[in-house]
């Protein structure tokens, strides 16, 4: 997967970049289970540079994260889905949900916030697995 592009369920925002995505996390922190309404919300991370959006619905939710710092939660206002998180503690990367793209998602290659999990998840202990953030 070499560029992405996607849209939210309305179809009122789209977004798309260029550059290739730098991983696919799995997050498991109790924020993404609400914002998602399941267990853990799968993120294909990508450069901020050259990621475009287009549409006039786009809403914004920040609230600081497990580093103290912001993340700003980005949806659409009509339809409600979750597109992508800017996330203060990872400067110059989105975290873009894996749901809302238009091609076939990648295969996780990391899980964040362990300690967070659902007990009912079985998580794929051979990839990297972060009892909290990456970073430590």
């Amino acid at each position: 997967m070499n560029s992405i592009q996607g849209s939210c369920l309305c179809g009122g925002i789209k977004y798309s970049t260029h550059l290739a995505p730098l991983t696919t996390a799995v997050c498991h922190c109790s924020d993404c289970q609400k914002q998602s309404g399941s267990a853990f919300s799968v993120n294909v991370l990508v450069p901020i540079e050259d990621f475009l959006v287009e549409g006039e619905s786009l809403g914004c939710y920040s609230k600081a994260g497990g580093s103290g710092l912001p993340v700003k939660r980005y949806f659409c206002t009509c339809c409600g889905s979750a597109l992508y998180s800017e996330i203060a503690a990872m400067p110059g990367v989105l975290a873009v949900k894996a749901g809302t793209l238009a091609d076939a998602l990648t295969t996780p290659n990391l899980h964040l916030w362990c300690a967070s999990a659902q007990p009912w998840v079985a998580i794929d202990r051979s990839l990297p697995c972060f009892e909290h953030a990456a970073t430590e």
